[in-house]
């Protein structure tokens, strides 16, 4: 990369620092149709944190006939022990999860929900009221065992079944997600069909619900080209904490229409010319997300890493 570029000019009213929750790991390999060993994974992790991430996503303790490829989250998580001052939460969804997840010393849990019943009753087998119920156990344990606890929440701006997805429908369920006592929310973009408008329609009413901006994480997947201008759109409103996928990578097993998440290296390129500190070292990243992309046998996704690449060979 050149380095002057990008451009560093600074825009109005928006956050001088954010951090990215990096789901790579996580929801960049779930659907991998191929095994990734174990010790690539580790590696992807390491490389992840040696490039300035501080929040990782590291996998999720589901049952392996669910999402086969993090089946290994007994053998992958304490690989990554040595990781110090790097936060490494892990999905759980049920009380059997989470007894797995806290035998392994995970400090931070993450839970996942749905604003429509057609994704619960395809990622749950569930309504929402009966999946919200499930978790509430959950996350009182986790809280009581001192773990920080992340609420996801799939489909809050359209669902591949039922179209356009109200806003009170999503404010409703990610009240409830707060009320059992979740300390961060994380809004999905599950199958990418979110505009700049919408997310801040979004954003205001669940300010007006008593949901405080500083506890929202973003979660775009860039299936219409979006999730950059969702993002920024996440910034004006004052978000300040953003997911993404190192290289793009991602998807979701029970919505075929999810395509990659917003990829981090894209994210970064963008922040760093709005002078946004991410303590990030967009070389690395992106080194690391080729060196992912080539153990899968793929090009990356991500603009910036095609890009970057380029213009090393």
């Amino acid at each position: 990369m050149t380095p002057s570029l990008p451009m560093v000019a600074p825009a109005q009213n928006l956050p001088k620092k954010i951090r990215i929750h990096e789901v790579g790991a996580r929801d960049g390999l779930q659907n991998e149709k191929s095994t990734v060993p174990t010790e690539v994974k580790a590696e992807f992790i390491h490389r992840l944190a040696e490039a300035g991430l501080t929040t990782i996503e590291a996998t999720s303790f589901v049952h392996p006939k669910w999402v086969p490829q993090l089946a290994d989250a007994e053998a992958l998580f304490p690989a990554l022990q040595d990781l110090d001052g790097v936060h490494l939460p892990v999905l759980v969804p049920n009380e059997r999860g989470l007894t797995r997840a806290l035998s392994l010393g995970a400090s931070r849990i993450a839970v996942f929900a749905s604003a429509t019943e057609s994704f619960a009753k395809a990622n749950l087998n569930r309504t929402v009221a009966e999946s919200l119920a499930l978790f509430e156990p959950v996350v009182a344990r986790a809280k009581e065992s001192g773990a920080h606890v992340r609420g996801y929440l799939s489909m809050c701006f359209g669902d591949p079944w039922e179209g356009a997805v109200p806003v009170p429908q999503v404010v409703s369920a990610a009240r409830a997600l707060m009320d059992m006592g979740c300390d961060e929310l994380s809004l999905g973009d599950t199958i990418g069909v979110a505009t700049p408008g919408h997310v801040q329609k979004l954003l205001a009413e669940l300010n007006r619900a008593g949901v405080p901006t500083d506890v929202v994480g973003v979660h775009f997947h860039d299936t219409y080209g979006q999730a950059l201008a969702n993002t920024l759109a996440a910034l004006q409103h004052g978000v300040t904490t953003v997911d993404a996928s190192a290289g793009g990578l991602g998807g979701c097993p029970y919505a075929k229409s999810a395509t990659g998440n917003l990829a981090t290296e894209d994210l970064v390129w963008m922040l760093e010319g709005l002078g946004i500190e991410t303590g990030v070292d967009l070389g690395r990243l992106s080194a690391t997300s080729a060196w992912m992309a080539d153990r899968l046998g793929r090009p990356s996704p991500s603009r910036t890493v095609r890009a970057l690449t380029h213009q090393e060979q």
